[in-house]
């Protein structure tokens, strides 16, 4: 799927289900938030904090997606073209970092 697509289902959500987007500081607090839920999963599943028994079932992919839906909405509210955006950012990355990572001795 497309970002610009993801955006316009994600406004579309809002308009039907929601009553409006919470403000730009709220958002911003949700997607804190909702990428501290992906830590706390990442940390106990694949680093070297135990798992809790209630931590077991979380769905990182549901999480993961959270922080997805919560960016969109920032997006739309805030006048973002995410696709647009994205797009420039793997032009600039992939100029930049052509050869970057493969030169990199840690990464070997």
């Amino acid at each position: 799927m497309q970002l610009k697509n993801a955006q316009k289902i994600v406004d579309e959500w809002i308009k039907t289900h929601g009553v409006r987007y919470f403000n730009e500081l709220t958002n911003m607090a949700q997607l804190t938030e909702e990428v501290g839920e992906v830590a706390r999963i990442i940390a106990r599943r694949y680093g070297e904090q135990s798992e809790k028994e209630s931590d077991k079932d979380k769905d990182l992919g549901e999480e993961l997606a959270d922080v997805v839906f919560v960016v969109l909405c920032l997006a739309n509210q805030t006048g973002i073209d995410l696709q647009a955006a994205f797009d420039k950012k793997m032009l600039k990355k992939t100029k930049r970092d052509h050869d970057r990572h493969h030169n990199n001795e840690k990464l070997k």
